[in-house]
């Protein structure tokens, strides 16, 4: 028997997925039970693709995924067309495979939906952290745990610019261009240095570890572009690094649990396990009531691994199809109401210009009482007639932390609020 596949794109890591089903065709057979076919790639420019038998090559995606096929593998990324492509390939029973993040944490019900009405598969382990099995544990292997929190780097791109820029010191916008002539980053790096890629893959993660619908509209956002140089000597003076960390987490408020999800630069301590975390290379920390914390680390970007990502999911559908079996379908029984990030605790990192006199500390220590925000350590170093005031908070309502640091602000003995940094990992 044999499982007929097609592939939508054949960029970078659809070249790969290509690649590897040749080379691996006889170890895929063995594993399956069964052959692995590819019938049609889909492409938009076809000279572009040399490497691609000439016949297996279509610029009629719609038509290949209508046509007698078993499998639908999708790697073009983007809402559409990839939403109806899929959408029709899983009401017409065909199993579907994807890296696209994007259109997941937008319209993964729709997608689930469509899978269920015919008893398709949907599987996107590649979605999200590139070759890492991070996915299918949440999804199956932690099925029967409660998962509290899930915090990770997600983004290689950015990790590799904080990383660069915590090594050498060097400033945001010298360490992307570096990063752009190592192939590292974009041409147009928006959706990673801007968090808009974290943002999608934090709601598949949010989403599969608390069995609620997330999208990346429910995600509370921040990017890096605003990093300097200042923050990362100030962080290091800490003993830590900075991180643009995805964060989910189950939230109980007097017995009301909801979901908080949120993409943000942070410091946190060198002796976590995610600060060692260098270069383009993902981690993802999950904590659970039995199973303790794990934590999932490796490549999370490039063709060959995300495309490994790909063909482990193929392999699995491939088995569905041929025994009759099916993979698990959408979990969103629990439907936690979104906690916005007002609503969140965290800790800030603030630092100031100031005034070198007497009474500007107890003047700002006056501002973070009104708010009831606890002070946890400070740092105060005079120069001429200023001064630089750093203060770290304990953990409060993010509301009332961004409040602080406003009022703060138009104090006369303040000159500029220079960074604020929320702070993760163990209290002082």
């Amino acid at each position: 028997m044999s499982v007929k596949v097609a592939m939508l794109g054949c960029g970078t890591v659809g070249a790969q997925v290509v690649r590897l089903l040749t080379e691996q065709a006889d170890d895929l057979t063995a594993r399956i039970g069964g052959s692995v076919e590819l019938v049609g790639v889909a492409v938009r420019r076809p000279h572009r693709h040399p490497d691609v038998p000439a016949h297996l090559i279509t610029t009629d995606a719609a038509a290949l995924v209508e046509s007698d096929v078993d499998v639908v593998v999708e790697v073009i990324g983007g809402i559409e067309p990839a939403r109806t492509l899929l959408t029709t390939a899983l009401r017409a029973g065909k199993s579907v495979v994807t890296a696209n993040k994007a259109l997941l944490a937008e319209h993964a019900a729709e997608l689930f939906a469509a899978a269920g009405s015919s008893g398709a598969d949907l599987y996107f382990e590649a979605a999200v952290a590139g070759a890492i099995p991070l996915l299918r544990p949440l999804r199956e292997s932690l099925a029967g745990d409660r998962i509290n929190r899930v915090m990770g780097i997600v983004n290689g791109t950015t990790n590799y610019i904080l990383s660069a820029m915590d090594s050498s010191g060097a400033g945001y916008a010298e360490t992307l261009d570096e990063a752009s002539r190592l192939g590292y980053a974009e041409a147009d790096p928006t959706a990673d240095v801007d968090g808009y890629d974290a943002a999608s893959k934090a709601a598949i993660l949010a989403s599969i570890a608390f069995h609620t619908r997330v999208t990346a509209a429910d995600v509370y956002r921040e990017g890096i572009t605003s990093v300097t140089p200042a923050d990362i000597a100030a962080a290091r003076t800490l003993g830590r690094t900075i991180k643009l960390l995805a964060i989910c987490e189950r939230v109980d408020t007097d017995g009301v649990e909801s979901v908080a999800v949120r993409v943000h630069p942070a410091m946190i301590p060198r002796s976590h396990p995610l600060a060692g975390v260098g270069g383009a290379f993902n981690a993802v920390f999950v904590e659970a009531d039995a199973a303790g914390s794990l934590m999932f680390y490796g490549q999370g970007a490039g063709g060959a691994p995300t495309a490994s990502a790909v063909l482990g999911d193929l392999v699995a559908v491939s088995r569905n199809r041929l025994v009759g079996g099916r993979g698990p379908g959408e979990s969103a029984y629990a439907a936690l109401p979104i906690r916005p990030i007002s609503q969140v605790d965290t800790r800030y990192h603030v630092s100031l210009d100031v005034a070198d006199r007497a009474g500007v500390l107890s003047s700002v220590a006056s501002v973070f009482a009104e708010h009831d925000v606890s002070i946890a350590a400070v740092r105060q170093r005079g120069r001429a007639n200023d001064a630089s005031l750093v203060i770290v908070t304990h953990s409060a309502p993010d509301r009332a932390l961004r409040s602080t640091v406003d009022k703060i602000a138009g104090l006369p003995a303040v000159h500029d609020v220079v960074s604020v940094m929320r702070v993760e990992g163990e209290e002082p």
